[in-house]
């Protein structure tokens, strides 16, 4: 048998009470694969404000870093925004970087031909939406169906969470169109199941769809050497250039 792909899950929020919950959450859904769920120190609790994205940024890119180095086969972005995607593939070199809503939406236009999102307020959609243009799968999108909920509520609030994510789920199937409903945070862990059966379309868990395909593209890696380009967008910036300008000392960049 292969060795184990070593996925580091990281949760970009500032506590570290659900990591070993969603560490086993996820180990039921992959294969040979090894788990190290963790989260930031110095981080806000949920990144439903632009603002607090921006914050997380050094942190979370030297968490991702520091993966590569310790030999990591892959490295999660735990939210449905997909903060510093590109910027960690960019700064990667072989490791595999992804993240909830462009894996969720990869998938979820091969179930389909429309898919919904279930998001927690209104106030995330614009954003989305942006991700999802940006992503090239505007013409695929039936509806943003929110849930009035804030990202804190789905785990401390599981029983209205579920009602409502029920709720707007089946509206986005009956009244929108969707063919498939795909969750939109990572916190709405847990719920795509009985969603899913209740409703008889594919309900996508956006936690396990990002760990999902970062099992498949470490296994095309690993048999077919496909890794992130290094030509054009994502060529890496030159270590030298970080050490010249000290941006590792001010910023705790970790260094090989």
């Amino acid at each position: 048998m292969a060795d184990a792909k070593k996925l580091m899950y990281i949760s970009p929020i500032g506590y570290s009470f659900l990591d070993d919950q969603i560490k086993y959450y996820i180990l039921k859904y992959v294969e040979n694969c090894t788990i190290c769920a963790t989260s930031l120190t110095k981080a806000p609790y949920h990144l439903e404000y632009l603002y607090y994205s921006a914050l997380i940024a050094p942190e979370l890119l030297n968490k991702i870093r520091q993966a590569e180095i310790d030999g990591f086969d892959a490295a999660i972005i735990g939210c449905f925004y997909d903060p510093f995607l590109y910027e960690a593939r960019e700064m990667s070199n072989k490791l595999v970087v992804t993240a909830p809503c462009e894996a969720s939406l990869s998938i979820a236009v091969k179930l389909g031909a429309t898919f919904s999102i279930i998001v927690g307020r209104r106030k995330m959609i614009p954003y989305m939406r942006e991700n999802v243009r940006k992503y090239g799968f505007e013409s695929k999108l039936a509806s943003f169906r929110s849930v009035e909920l804030g990202v804190l509520d789905f785990q401390d609030k599981k029983d209205l969470a579920e009602e409502r994510i029920l709720r707007e789920a089946e509206r986005a199937v009956k009244e929108d169109g969707a063919e498939v409903v795909v969750l939109g945070c990572t916190k709405e862990f847990g719920f795509f199941q009985k969603v899913q059966d209740n409703l008889g379309v594919p309900v996508i868990d956006s936690m396990i769809a990002a760990c999902k395909e970062a099992e498949y593209l470490v296994s095309c890696k690993n048999m077919l050497n496909w890794t992130t380009s290094k030509v054009g967008a994502y060529e890496t910036p030159k270590d030298s250039e970080i050490r010249q300008w000290k941006l590792d000392k001010y910023f705790h960049i970790p260094m090989q």
